[in-house]
């Protein structure tokens, strides 16, 4: 046994239907396509969505709302969470690498540090935006908050 001798199964391979090839094949005359109509034509080929001339259900139901290409999408840090990378980390300083090396963010994200918790370590953070809270929360601790564009 050597690939020269290799063949599929026997009955596992089809020969392909020769359409519109005389009478004695079996499909000639109208080639499988049954009489008349739009699907017998040459050429046809039915639209995207195409409901035999009722009104697509995409033209149907009605638009609305829109997509915003300026929105600035941020990824959520509670300061609970900054308290428990300082500690166990024992960090003074948190930016975005820091957040990144952690697993909380992905690589091109925005952040964005919220102030559920508490937080009692002095730290500073680097940040892409801060809420008032979360910015008196580390500002009340003698941290620091700077926002990076």
């Amino acid at each position: 046994m050597d690939l020269s001798n290799l063949k599929p199964a026997k009955g596992s391979k089809r020969s392909k239907k020769r359409l519109g090839r005389g009478e004695g094949s079996g499909t000639g005359d109208t080639a499988g396509r049954g009489h008349k109509g739009q699907k017998s034509r040459s050429g046809y080929s039915r639209k995207l969505g195409f409901e035999g001339g009722q009104m697509p259900l995409q033209r149907r139901v009605p638009k609305f709302g829109f997509k915003n290409i300026n929105r600035k999408s941020f990824k959520a840090i509670n300061i609970s969470t900054l308290q428990e990378l300082a500690e166990g980390r024992n960090l003074t300083d948190i930016d975005v690498n820091v957040l990144r090396d952690a697993g909380l963010i992905g690589k091109s994200d925005l952040v964005k540090i919220l102030g559920n918790g508490t937080i009692e370590k002095k730290v500073n953070v680097k940040a892409h935006a801060f809420s008032v809270k979360a910015k008196e929360a580390i500002e009340a601790a003698q941290g620091t908050t700077e926002v990076i564009s």
